[in-house]
This record gives structure tokens, sequence and C-alpha cells, in this order.
């Protein structure tokens, strides 16, 4: 179990993504009708617990087929992530949300890459910025969002020396001094949690 709250990270804009090149034999698609199971797995092993797809994501109001992707290797899904909304983060804002890979296939920075198919997705729905959850213990996934220029938003006192030592940890002193500002300034706080 984590560190409470959550650490929140937030990309300040959609400008400029990369574009998509994934590892021969890899493509990267959004949800069809069948992938439950895929999905369920590939979170399950991420997670280490259970989640039902239907519960999780089918009754989330904000699901659309086209915001769930998933990179497949050949025709089977083995990462996925969510670009979703959530009112208590505003308008012009997208979460990424639940991203996971299956672990024979780490290595291959295939979340990296379900990543950037839901920040592309946000551009395609016309918003601004991008923000997720994530836990401290969490370092390879810390370090993927990092790369594609996330940076820590505080949303409690206690995670300014939580991020100064996941940055000790992932030994990336230039990062803690680029975001110093980050970690010096204010909390934020956002609206009830809930999703839309």
């Amino acid at each position: 179990m984590g560190q409470t709250p959550q650490l929140v990270m937030r990309r300040p804009h959609l400008k400029d993504l990369p574009t998509m090149a994934l590892p021969v034999g890899h493509g990267v698609r959004c949800y069809r009708p069948g992938d439950e199971a895929a999905w369920e797995a590939i979170i399950g092993e991420s997670f280490g617990s259970e989640h039902s797809f239907a519960e999780t994501m089918q009754a989330a109001p904000c699901f659309l087929p086209e915001r769930v992707w998933f990179v497949t290797c050949g025709e089977v899904p083995v990462a996925t992530a969510s670009a979703w909304k959530v009112p208590r983060y505003g308008p012009d804002t997208g979460m990424v949300h639940m991203v996971g890979a299956l672990t024979q296939h780490t290595g291959k920075r295939l979340g990296y890459w379900v990543s950037l198919a839901t920040l592309h997705r946000f551009v395609e729905e016309g918003l601004c910025d991008a923000v997720l959850q994530t836990d401290d213990f969490r370092l390879p996934a810390i370090k993927t969002y990092l790369n594609l220029d996330f940076e820590p938003l505080l949303v409690d006192e206690n995670q300014r020396e939580r991020w100064r030592e996941v940055y000790r940890v992932l030994g990336l002193p230039e990062l803690a001094a680029r975001h110093a500002s980050c970690l010096s300034g204010p909390i934020h706080e956002f609206g009830a949690q809930q999703e839309g």
C-alpha cells in the first residue's frame, strides 16, 4: 500500500508531443469489445489486485472505447492506459489512468508508448494539459512519466519530502533541480473526486 495522498504529476501543455514509434512487431489501438479479459489480466498483474473492466472502466461516466488504449504484440494486448476525464481537474485537463503492462514485456518502454497514446487522444479532444496519480514506490512508472515531461504537482505538504526522496532514489538530481520551483511552490487543491 502506498503513502497517502497519492502523488500527482502534471504535463502543463500538450504541445510538441513525440510521435509514436513502437518497437517492431507492436501496434497501438483503442478498446474493442472482447478486450475486457486482456485489460483485466494486464491491470491485475501490474497492480497486484483484481479489477473488473465493467466496474472500473465501463461504469465510469467518462468511458468511451476510444479513451482506453492498448499496445499490442502481434494481435495480443500487452499494455494499457486510459485517457480519462475527471471533473475535479477541470474541463481542459485529461487524466492518464490505469497504466499497466505485462511483466514479460518489460524493457520495451510499452508504458511510455501507451501513455503517449492517451496524450495524443487528449489533443484530439481539444484538451490543454494532463495529470495522473501514482505511488512513490512505482519508480519505473514515475521515470516514464518524467520522460513524457510530467512534473510534480503538490497536493499535500508531505509530498515535498516524498518527491525529493523519489528523485534521490532514481538518481535524478538534475530533474530535482529543474522541478525545484514545483517542490517549493504552493499546494494545489481540487474539487471533489468524481469521474465524468
